[in-house]
């Protein structure tokens, strides 16, 4: 399906009967990442799968990708189809995307799960880190999309999921450069929303690998702690919907 946003196309799924439930990918990923979880969830819930802005198959619309924009793209879907709530699962920046979904459509949230993801925002080294990988993409995009997915698994677990790291390069290699380049700069401005995470009421959990080298496995003990939220620890890193499929598969089944 399409949805033509601000003279854009916007990609995306519905799957299933039954309570919402959002899969928003990450960074450099695309709805794909949810193929395996789909047959799963649409057995009792419908599943609504998206491209966000500027990766899979969707355009890129502006300069910065801001979370609170792609929010506005999520929450576009869902009104077109008349969804008022739903579970909303986020790997990554798609936790990013649905704290702004939280903040700015509130009542829409009936569960939120962050995979591998933080409500806080860039720390002073990541945005410059940020500035840095612009200043490489523009230089050399598939240097830089090559090293960037690689990095989001631990080096010693790089042979064992060789292939799916391969097929992760190969998609983002079509994606529009334009596109990553806004989503980067949208990640380094992004809010700090321990705040809105603490405000939920509504059942919230954060799924952290202990070995994650992207969002230290201490940093969401303590965010966890901080904003009440139930904190499920994963064996393996930041690509915990690869390395523990069943574990993610459960737990989303469970919502």
């Amino acid at each position: 399906m399409i949805l033509n946003y601000h003279n854009t196309q916007i990609y995306y799924k519905l799957s299933g009967t039954g309570p919402a439930i959002v899969l928003l990918h990450g960074f450099l990923e695309s709805s794909r990442m949810w193929d395996y979880f789909v047959p799963i969830l649409a057995q009792n819930s419908t599943v609504i799968t998206i491209d966000l802005p500027g990766h899979g198959k969707s355009g890129f619309i502006g300069k910065e990708h801001g979370m609170e924009l792609m929010a506005d793209v999520v929450f576009s879907i869902l009104n077109k189809h008349q969804i008022q709530k739903g579970v909303f699962a986020g790997h990554s920046m798609g936790g990013y995307v649905a704290l702004a979904i939280a903040e700015k459509y509130a009542d829409s949230i009936d569960k939120l799960i962050l995979i591998n993801s933080t409500p806080a925002e860039d720390s002073e080294e990541r945005k410059i880190n940020r500035d840095r990988a612009i200043k490489v993409i523009v230089k050399n995009p598939e240097a830089f999309i090559s090293m960037a997915i690689s990095n989001l698994f631990a080096e010693e677990t790089r042979d064992l999921y060789k292939s799916e790291i391969l097929r992760l390069k190969k998609e983002a290699m079509k994606f529009p450069v334009e596109g990553i380049i806004a989503t980067i700069s949208g990640m380094k401005n992004r809010k700090d929303r321990i705040s809105v995470l603490k405000k939920i009421n509504t059942p919230k959990f954060m799924i952290c690998g202990i070995d994650d080298p992207i969002i230290p496995y201490e940093t969401c003990k303590i965010e966890a702690s901080e904003t009440n939220t139930t904190l499920i620890s994963t064996p393996g890193g930041h690509m915990s919907w690869i390395e523990n499929q069943a574990i993610i598969a459960k737990i989303l089944t469970l919502t």
